[in-house]
């Protein structure tokens, strides 16, 4: 077993979708990458913590490796775009890897060079060294089947799950 810590977006989205992909045995939302100890959700909102909405993936690496949820990871959200996803804006939602060994950050610097080259703008994806890491609140964890019906999950969330179960 081992874990990726990613952030494309919203993590409704990002745990939505690697919910989804066979070897991935669980997926958490949470916070990293900030100053603020013990952040709540109204807290990373606010966009002063510096830390940013992940997900963290647990996942079975003899069934899917750590590269080729790199390889979702650069399909599902825009790589390109500074701190924002669609309509999410803000620090928190930047495009960020937060390795956790250095294999992982060797295999992230390799994956972001090589997709650099599928993108017409630069890649902004911030490749970073885990730090502490913060679970989400319970109401977040997942979201997606949980709230179905909800405007944001019906709207955003499951056309990007519609498009990657697609692929």
């Amino acid at each position: 077993m081992d874990f990726a810590i990613l952030g494309a977006g919203c993590f409704w989205c990002i745990e939505a979708i690697f919910l989804n992909v066979a070897g991935v045995v669980a997926v958490e939302a949470g916070y990293t990458g900030g100053h603020t100890e013990n952040p709540s959700y109204e807290d990373v909102c606010s966009g002063n913590t510096g830390h940013a909405e992940v997900c963290r993936i647990d996942f079975n690496s003899k069934i899917v490796t750590f590269e080729e949820l790199l390889d979702i990871f650069w399909e599902i959200h825009d790589p390109t775009t500074l701190n924002r996803q669609g309509a999410d804006i803000g620090t928190q939602y930047r495009s960020a890897i937060y390795y956790n060994s250095d294999e992982q950050k060797r295999i992230a610097e390799i994956s972001r060079k090589k997709y650099n080259k599928r993108f017409e703008e630069n890649i902004v994806t911030e490749i970073s060294k885990l730090g502490k890491y913060y679970k989400a609140e319970n109401y977040h964890q997942n979201y997606y089947n949980n709230n179905p019906e909800n405007p944001y999950c019906q709207f955003v969330i499951r056309p990007k799950l519609e498009k990657f179960k697609k692929k």
